[in-house]
């Protein structure tokens, strides 16, 4: 049993080469990857005992993933093996004034056809504290959507502290309802929220006349976007939200805001030129501020080390973000400089 359980569905990812365009070349690196699959291999990987709950088929790509995820120290002993696929992504990663692209191929997937009663959460949550989960999981299907209100519930009323990044993902909400119908109905049984730029207007339908397509944010307007949150969902203690500034697919602002019950708070802000790679640098966030509320005592310490976190992701190719707990560290500490350690 882990202490720190996330759920939901891991990928296999196929991206073109460097910054080629899909098909460019007859090329596709695969590896793996997935929201809460991504927050799991960070929580490990800053030492924390972490799980991971999925449905895979039983086939060599879900054995190939299962090890995967062992070698990097995640827990997957409630992953069940089900279903005739696994889910895949696709991605072309922008340069510039190109963006990058991703093509889903999803549907029909073995989590997305799990139903209510296929996991025992009594027993999944035994010696578990924390319960980490996405807004992409509800949006697959609706029994998936079952599933993730059902473990989200069950988590909250047996004092597990429940964790969700809102993450909207327009093309996956195919099955006759919205987000927000669905979201609100989970949310009510999450302790700490997580989100970026648009993730609480189309998710949650709350909003404070945020245009997130101009390149600059405005702190202010998410001072008050934090408070509005909590107060619709007053069982929440706590709500951050990522601050991205997108100049171009290659150059990003990087920082975030957290209100809880210290008050609201903003953290450094890191200027990302030449990035790798951005997929994965919510999940990165959202990993860094779970562990940092861990390790640290005050909120503002740990948003600071989840910011600093997801600042080293996006130099990192691939989902996951593998680095240390020490490696976080020493940026939070103003060692951004890049040169060799010898």
């Amino acid at each position: 049993m882990s202490e720190y359980m996330t759920f939901g569905e891991i990928m296999l990812r196929l991206k073109s080469p460097g910054h080629e365009r899909l098909f460019q070349s007859p090329h596709l690196e695969a590896t793996f990857g997935g929201g809460e699959s991504n927050v799991a291999v960070s929580l490990a990987n800053y030492g924390l005992d972490a799980g991971f709950i999925t449905a895979l088929p039983n086939n060599d790509i879900g054995d190939a993933c299962l090890r995967r995820l062992r070698s990097l120290d995640v827990n997957t002993n409630h992953v069940i093996r089900n279903g005739d696929r696994m889910g895949v992504y696709f991605l072309e990663a922008g340069a510039n004034q190109r963006s990058s692209k991703v093509v889903y191929d999803r549907s029909h997937t073995s989590i997305a056809e799990c139903a209510l009663g296929d996991l025992d959460w009594g027993h999944v949550f035994s010696g578990c504290k924390w319960f980490h989960i996405t807004g992409i999981t509800p949006a697959l299907s609706q029994s998936a959507a079952d599933l993730s209100i059902e473990g989200c519930r069950f988590a909250f009323e047996n004092g597990i502290t429940v964790s969700c990044d809102f993450n909207f993902r327009s093309k996956l909400w195919k099955y006759g309802k919205v987000a927000s119908e669905v979201m609100s109905d989970l949310v009510q049984y999450v302790h700490l929220g997580i989100a970026n730029e648009e993730d609480c207007q189309k998710s949650l339908g709350i909003s404070v006349d945020v245009d997130v397509t101009q390149g600059q944010l405005d702190t202010a307007k998410y001072e008050r976007l934090t408070a509005k949150v909590l107060e619709a969902y007053p069982q929440m203690s706590t709500i951050a939200i990522t601050l991205r500034e997108s100049h171009n697919a290659n150059r990003n602002g990087w920082s975030a805001c957290l209100r809880g019950s210290d008050g609201f708070a903003v953290s450094k802000h890191y200027e990302l030129t030449d990035i790798v790679d951005r997929v994965g640098g919510g999940d990165s966030f959202a990993a860094g501020l779970i562990a940092g509320m861990h390790y640290f005592d005050d909120n503002k310490t740990a948003l600071e080390f989840a910011v600093a976190a997801s600042c080293l992701k996006h130099s990192i190719s691939g989902d996951f973000n593998l680095v240390s707990k020490d490696e976080v560290l020493n940026l939070m500490g103003g060692d951004g400089s890049g040169r060799v350690q010898r």
